[in-house]
């Protein structure tokens, strides 16, 4: 399977290379094993996509013209200790995996009739047990793989009245998702932005990419985001010796059935501008508070004595940054503004602008 997150990320991830792909990592996941696999990347989109929004307050206009649009970069650093995870959790083990648990105790399990092991099989393959969960998250390393570990108990076929006891045993699953970003620090992605304003110091700002059709039958990928700023002292009689706004933003990004993550942030941000309207250095800063959360949908394959039974998985990981403080600087020269900023939170990020202005 290959799934290319059309241009909002800087480069193609191709899952067709992987020994094992992501979406089939989920499929041998049960909810609290997918939750913490996932949660790095669910916690970096958020912090990249409330990132770049703005890079100066609106100016306070009653009425003016503001026309700004080009390609907004972002990149969030992820957390230490994210590539590896432990959790303790229930999951279901196939036959083959039941089999080998089972034969552990090889003497004791070669002493029962073909027919007590078909039961005691079935009978572990039917059910979901506790279980403690350790490995590679979805930017682990390429060779690292997720351990189950099931804990040593005497097994009980209600049928024949048979027991076995069975030591701690594990079952290895091998892992696939992002493993490009294994060796990063910084988890890009880029979107196109236009701004426009000012009416009574107030601009929108859009961000939106076309739908596209994902291969392999993932689906659809669509994206959209909206936000507003206001700056208060288009209402005053007295000029404010910065710029100042209040804003909030928006935004919902969806990849197939299996992702959808949206955002919002809302907060304060001043700037104050040095130079002429076309050629001038801008320094800005602000304070958000955002919230992000993936949602993931997905099939939870069970090996069932009957054959594959398909759980429908469904749960939502929130991310971890809750604020943000950003301080960075804005250069315009002529018609292009560039702009770059610093943003610190649990995920710290960078993000930088590239746009036309006209004004």
């Amino acid at each position: 399977m290959k799934l290319v997150l059309a241009v909002l990320l800087m480069f193609t991830i191709s899952f067709a290379q992987e020994e094992t792909s992501l979406e089939e990592t989920l499929n041998n996941l049960s909810a609290s094993g997918a939750k913490n696999y996932l949660s790095p990347i669910a916690s970096a989109f958020g912090a990249n996509l409330n990132a770049g929004w703005f890079h100066k307050a609106p100016q306070p206009k009653v009425f003016g013209f503001n026309l700004e649009f080009g390609l907004v970069v972002m990149g969030s650093q992820f957390a230490n200790g994210t590539k590896h995870f432990k959790t303790d959790g229930q999951f279901n083990f196939s036959q083959d995996q039941a089999r080998s648990i089972l034969e552990s105790n090889l003497a004791e399990w070669n002493s029962l009739p073909a027919s007590v092991q078909n039961d005691f099989l079935e009978l572990m393959a039917s059910q979901s047990f506790a279980v403690e969960m350790e490995g590679a998250t979805i930017i682990g390393k390429k060779d690292d793989y997720i351990t189950v570990r099931f804990p040593g108990q005497t097994i009980t076929e209600p049928n024949s009245g048979r027991e076995i006891t069975v030591d701690d045993q594990e079952v290895v699953l091998p892992v696939g998702g992002f493993k490009e970003l294994a060796d990063v620090s910084l988890f890009p992605m880029f979107a196109p932005q236009l701004t426009l304003g000012t009416i009574y110091g107030t601009q929108a700002t859009f961000r939106y990419l076309p739908q596209v059709e994902l291969e392999q039958g993932m689906g659809k990928f669509k994206y959209f985001g909206f936000g507003l700023q206001h700056n208060p002292a288009a209402w005053l009689p007295v000029p404010l010796p910065l710029d100042v706004s209040a804003s909030f933003f928006t935004q919902s990004l969806k990849i197939g059935d299996l992702f959808e993550t949206s955002t919002a942030a809302f907060g304060l941000n001043a700037s104050k501008q040095f130079g002429l309207n076309v050629i001038n250095i801008t320094p800005y800063a602000g304070f958000m508070i955002e919230s992000s959360t993936m949602h993931v949908q997905y099939d939870y394959i069970v090996q069932a004595p009957s054959g594959e039974i398909a759980q429908k998985i469904d749960f939502e990981i929130d991310g971890e940054n809750t604020t943000r403080f950003t301080v960075g600087l804005s250069i315009r020269l002529l018609i292009i503004n560039i702009n770059a900023d610093y943003n610190i939170g649990q995920y710290n990020s960078v993000s930088a602008g590239v746009n036309i202005a006209i004004n």
